[in-house]
């Protein structure tokens, strides 16, 4: 099948899971959650499939290490798939829910309410449980997915959408192809072209991927390039809460995009030397003079820069740093407060690891990626960042042009 037959297909069955029933929803994600507990071994047998190429291309320099990281299934990572999927279900519905309902004169009723943006276009280096994550999302909030993955995954990545489908083929009046994956470099390119049929492109990967995408297409983009994170250490910050949060930041899972990547230092923090002995302790290489400060690790590796200030803190990270997640370490609320309101990220915190930059540990069940842009949704983009919304105008014969002559006024009487 060509692709414009299965953007088509994405385009007519969108308007069909438009008007789902939650229970058919939540009973749909059930059955996957089911389905992977019982066939996680064949997940696990594809992906060492993938693992194999995988370290083949690695010896050849063909993929980075941190890319290789993020393809590994453990029991762990299927765990969180599975919990992942369950959480979905127990969410509340996002679409049809009332955002604004308004009286504009007697009888004349707006209401603006929450629905699906439609077909979505995901493309994703590597991370074969994206793929649970983003068709877990879709499904919940009716929309249509069309999905490329990495040729390093190809195996896990047929495994996870075949055992998807097979348990959607039980479920009644759950409609086919919701959920659509192509594999050719060929598919990114027709994808990209599709405005016709396509929504919104999500893509997840490096920085290259995503500037590739946004280069190529004149359909909105939803993602983030990279993820330069920071943490400024403020002369009142706790040393042992410092190493602690820094250690996690960067270690917890290095290749991830909300690992910490600089580490600022203000010039009067006492226990700078005690700080950097205990980073080397956990195996992080501090560089102090980079190449450049926009450097996306994606390994144990920190550069650390010395700063005269707060301010000084905060012109750094909106200077270098990619609008992902920045965080301060201080006991002085006033300076935790400042940095918040001035670092200009989609997640600014106050003593506590990047790593919580994350749909799943923010209660949104899943994500399907983290967003710094400044339109539609920023930040990890769970359920409510894939619906849009709609106006919808109840009157009983009214016409604009008794308004226009003064014959009739407006009340705009908020009802909700």
């Amino acid at each position: 099948m060509d692709f414009i037959q299965i953007a088509k297909n994405a385009k007519q069955v969108s308007l069909k899971i438009a008007e789902l029933e939650t229970s058919v929803k939540n009973k749909a994600l059930n059955s996957i959650a089911e389905a992977f507990k019982t066939k996680k071994n064949e997940i696990f047998e594809a992906n060492l499939q993938d693992l194999e190429f995988a370290k083949t291309l690695l010896n050849e320099g063909k993929l980075g290490k941190s890319t290789f990281n993020r393809l590994k299934l453990d029991e762990n990572k299927m765990r969180d798939m599975i919990q992942g999927v369950l959480d979905i279900a127990q969410l509340d519905e996002p679409i049809g829910k009332v955002l604004l309902k308004r009286e504009l004169d007697k009888n004349l009723i707006l209401t603006k309410v929450s629905c699906p943006i439609g077909v979505l276009g995901i493309i994703f280096e590597a991370r074969p449980d994206v793929i649970s994550q983003i068709s877990s999302l879709a499904i919940k909030s009716s929309n249509a997915v069309i999905l490329k993955g990495g040729k390093e995954s190809i195996n896990t990545n047929k495994k996870i959408m075949e055992i998807i489908n097979n348990a959607l083929l039980t479920v009644d009046g759950f409609p086919q192809n919701v959920l659509q994956q192509v594999f050719t470099h060929d598919d990114i390119s027709q994808m990209l072209k599709c405005d016709e049929y396509i929504n919104l492109i999500i893509p997840r990967g490096g920085n290259k991927l995503v500037q590739y995408i946004k280069e190529n297409t004149k359909i909105p983009v939803l993602g983030h390039a990279s993820g330069i994170c920071h943490i400024f250490i403020d002369e009142s910050a706790d040393i042992n809460m410092a190493s602690k949060i820094v250690v996690d930041a960067k270690t917890q899972y290095p290749s991830a995009c909300n690992a910490v990547e600089t580490l600022l230092i203000h010039k009067d923090f006492s226990k700078k030397d005690e700080l950097l002995a205990s980073l080397e302790l956990n195996e992080i290489k501090l560089i102090t003079s980079p190449e450049c400060w926009d450097m996306e690790y994606g390994d144990k590796i920190l550069s650390v820069k010395i700063v005269e200030n707060l301010e000084e803190a905060i012109c750094h990270i909106n200077t270098y740093g990619s609008g992902h997640t920045d965080c301060i370490i201080t006991s002085n609320s006033k300076n935790a407060e400042k940095f918040m309101n001035n670092v200009d990220s989609s997640g600014v915190y106050w003593n506590v690891s990047t790593r919580f930059a994350d749909g799943f540990r923010y209660g949104f069940g899943a994500e399907v990626g983290i967003s710094t842009n400044k339109t539609h949704a920023r930040g990890p983009v769970g359920l409510e960042g894939l619906t849009i919304y709609k106006y919808k105008l109840a009157g009983s014969g009214q016409i604009v042009d008794d308004y226009v002559k003064g014959l009739k006024h407006f009340n705009h009487k908020d009802l909700v």
